[in-house]
C-alpha cells in the first residue's frame, strides 16, 4: 500500500529533524543525562515538526538502549511505540476532545503506572482547543504529576493558552523551516525516492512550502504523481500556478496605467469562472513580491511568495518606484477587506484597477503626490533625452505644455515708475473749464536722484556693465509676485517662503528648509525666476538656489528704500 512522503518520511530521531537544531539538542541533551521535564509546550505554525519531536521525545524518554539521547529504533519500546501498539504513549486531538468530561477521564487514567514502557506519555495536539472547565481540569495533573508521567502539548496559537498551563510547562518555539534547508531536505527524498527533481524545482517548492517541510513534501507527492522531470515549469503547470501568468500580465496593464485593456482582461478572468477575491489577492500577493525585490533585492528573495520566478519580476519592477508600489498595495488591501460585504463584487474589483491604473482618482493625498511625482519623472526624462547626444533639436521636438504667461500684476507700484496722474474729471453740460479734485498742477516728472538722495531699484544697466548690487525687499517681492502669476498653484507657496537678493548678475534665492528648496529646484521655476529677473533688470541673470536667509538690508538702506517708495505718491511731500 503506498505511503504518502510526509508519512513515509518522517524522522526517527532528533538528528533527522530538519531547521530546529535549537530544540533537538536540548532535548537531546536532557535525555542523555536524565534531566527530563514532566511537561513540555511546543509552539510554531503547521508543519515545522512539533508533532514528531514530541513522538520521538517519548520514544526516547523509554527507549531501552538511547544512543547520545536518540532513540535506537530497535528494542522493543521503539518499535512497539512507532507501530502504535502501546497504549502508554498516546496521542490526543484536543479540537475534537475538548470536553471536561475527556481531560477528567484521561486524568483518572493517568494515575496508573505504564505496562509496557517506563514513562506513560501524553501528547495532546492542538492543545488551545481546550476549554476553560477543561484547562481547569488539567491543571491539577500538571502541577503535580506522578513520577511515571509525561505530557507534551502542541499548540499553533500560544496566545490562547492560559497562563497558569505556560508555567509548568518548558516551552519550545519552533522556527519556519528556511527556504534552503527545505530543498536539501526535498533533493534527498526526491533522490531516494528516484523522483527526478531539479533544483529550479526544489526552490520553488521550498518557497511555495511557506516554511513547513510537510506541505513541501506534499507538493513533491503531487507534482511526482504527474511523472516526468520536476522544474519550474512543471511546477507551476502541475499545482494549478500557471494562472499567474494572466495575474502578471494584468499588473503589467496597471504599471502602464492601461486601464481599457485591464478591464478587458480582468472581464476575460471573470467569464471564465475566476472569483474576483482570488484575481485582487494574486494581485496583492505580486505587489507584496515587487515591492521586497525593489526594497531588499539582495537578502529578500527568500521572503518571497515562490509564485512568480526571478525574470518576470525584474521585467515588471523595472523602473517602476517603490512608492508606486506601495499605492498598489495598499489600494489592494482596502478593496480586499470591502471585497467582502460588497453587493457587486465585480464592480468593486473594476473600480479598484481603476484607482490602479490612475492614482487621481483617490481622491486622497497619497494620490495627489503620486501625480506630482509623476509629473516631475517626466519632466526630468524629456530633460535627460534632450542632454543625450543625437537627439532632436528643440524645434523638431515636441514642446512641453506651458500655460501662457499672464501680464505683470504690481501689487504696489514700483518705486521706478513715475506717480500715477490724478483722474480727469467728467465733462460738465454747462459752459466752463473743468475742475480738477486737486487744486495744484499736475505734478511734475521726478528729477533724477542726487547723491544724497534715497537710491532707486535697479535700473537697465548699458551693454556690457554688470547691473549693480541690490538688497532690495520691496524689488524681491515685486519678482515675487510676478513669477506667482506664471507658475502653477502647487509652488506658489513654497516662493512665498523664500527670499532674494541681487549682486551682480546673480540672482540667489534663499529658501528656509530643504523641503521648499526641492520644490522649487526644477526646471520650470528657474525659467521663470530667470525670465522675471532678466524683465527687471534689463540684463541676463545667473540664477542660485539654496537654503538659508537674505543678507538683511542696513537700517540706512531701508530708509532709503522708504523714502523712494514715498515719492509714488503725490500726497506726500518729503523734505531731505
Amino acid at each position: 500500500m503506498y505511503q504518502a512522503l510526509y508519512r513515509k518520511w518522517r524522522p526517527k530521531a532528533f538528528a533527522d529533524v530538519i531547521g530546529q537544531e535549537h530544540i533537538t539538542e536540548t532535548l537531546r541533551r536532557q535525555v542523555a543525562e536524565g534531566r527530563t521535564s514532566h511537561a513540555y509546550l511546543f509552539t510554531g505554525t503547521r508543519g515545522t515538526g512539533k508533532t514528531t519531536c514530541a513522538k520521538i521525545l517519548a520514544k526516547a524518554v523509554n527507549c531501552e538502549a538511547p544512543v547520545d539521547g536518540d532513540p535506537c529504533g530497535k528494542c522493543p519500546s521503539c518499535v512497539g511505540i512507532d507501530s502504535g501498539g502501546f497504549l502508554d504513549v498516546l496521542e490526543l486531538d484536543a479540537a475534537s476532545n475538548n470536553g471536561v468530561d475527556q481531560v477528567r477521564a484521561l486524568r483518572d487514567e493517568a494515575v496508573y503506572s505504564p505496562a509496557n514502557v517506563k514513562k506513560r506519555v501524553y501528547i495532546v495536539d492542538e492543545v488551545h482547543m481546550l476549554s476553560t472547565a477543561a484547562f481547569n481540569a488539567l491543571l491539577k495533573i500538571l502541577e503535580e504529576p506522578p513520577e511515571h508521567l509525561m505530557f507534551i502539548l502542541a499548540t499553533t496559537e500560544l496566545h490562547k493558552v492560559p497562563a497558569t498551563i505556560l508555567s509548568r510547562c518548558q516551552r519550545f518555539s519552533f522556527r519556519r523551516i528556511r527556504p534552503e534547508d527545505a530543498a536539501r531536505r526535498l533533493s534527498y527524498v526526491a533522490e531516494q525516492e528516484h523522483i527526478d527533481l531539479r533544483p529550479d524545482g526544489a526552490e520553488l517548492l521550498s518557497r511555495l512550502a511557506d516554511g513547513a517541510l510537510r506541505d513541501g513534501l506534499s507538493l513533491l507527492d503531487q507534482c511526482a504523481a504527474a511523472g516526468g522531470t520536476i522544474d519550474a515549469a512543471a511546477v507551476l503547470d502541475v499545482l494549478g500556478l500557471a494562472g499567474n501568468l494572466q495575474t502578471a500580465k494584468l499588473m503589467e496593464l496597471i504599471l502602464a496605467r492601461d486601464a481599457q485593456g485591464a478591464l478587458l482582461l480582468l472581464d476575460e478572468l471573470y467569464k471564465g469562472g475566476k472569483d474576483m477575491g482570488a484575481v485582487l489577492s494574486e494581485l496583492s500577493t505580486l505587489t507584496r513580491d515587487l515591492l521586497l525585490q525593489k526594497t531588499a533585492p539582495k537578502g529578500g528573495a527568500a521572503l518571497l511568495s515562490g509564485g512568480y520566478d526571478a525574470a518576470a519580476l525584474d521585467r515588471l519592477g523595472k523602473g517602476v518606484p517603490a512608492g508606486r508600489f506601495l499605492h498598489l498595495a495598499s489600494t489592494l488591501q482596502k478593496a480586499s477587506a470591502e471585497l467582502y460585504a460588497s453587493a457587486n463584487r465585480r464592480l468593486d474589483a473594476e473600480l479598484c484597477l481603476l484607482r490602479l491604473c490612475d492614482e487621481s482618482l483617490s481622491g486622497d493625498l497619497t494620490a495627489l503626490e503620486a501625480r506630482i511625482a509623476r509629473l516631475e519623472d517626466n519632466q526630468a526624462a524629456r530633460a535627460a533625452l534632450a542632454q543625450r547626444p543625437g537627439a532632436a533639436p528643440p524645434e523638431q521636438a515636441p514642446p512641453p505644455h506651458k500655460e501662457p504667461p499672464a501680464p505683470p500684476k504690481f501689487p504696489d507700484p514700483p518705486p521706478w515708475d513715475e506717480p500715477p496722474l490724478p483722474e480727469e474729471p467728467p465733462m460738465t453740460d454747462g459752459p466752463g473749464q473743468r475742475v480738477y479734485d486737486i487744486p495744484e498742477a499736475p505734478p511734475l516728472p521726478p528729477e533724477p536722484p542726487k547723491p544724497s538722495s534715497a537710491p532707486q531699484a535697479p535700473a537697465a544697466p548699458a551693454a556690457g556693465n554688470a547691473p549693480a548690487k541690490a538688497v532690495d525687499g520691496g524689488w524681491w517681492r515685486t519678482l515675487a509676485e510676478n513669477c506667482k502669476n506664471r507658475l502653477s498653484p502647487m509652488y506658489r507657496p513654497f516662493l512665498g517662503m523664500c527670499s532674494g537678493f541681487l549682486e551682480g548678475d546673480l540672482l540667489t534665492v534663499c529658501a528656509p528648509d530643504d523641503l521648499t528648496l526641492g520644490r522649487l529646484d526644477n526646471d520650470r521655476v528657474r525659467e521663470i525666476l530667470e525670465q522675471e529677473a532678466e524683465a527687471l533688470t534689463g540684463s541676463p541673470v545667473r540664477l542660485i538656489l539654496r537654503t538659508g536667509e537674505a543678507p538683511k538690508s542696513s537700517p540706512e538702506e531701508n530708509l532709503k528704500n522708504l523714502v523712494a517708495f514715498g515719492r509714488q505718491f503725490d500726497n506726500i511731500e518729503i523734505t531731505e
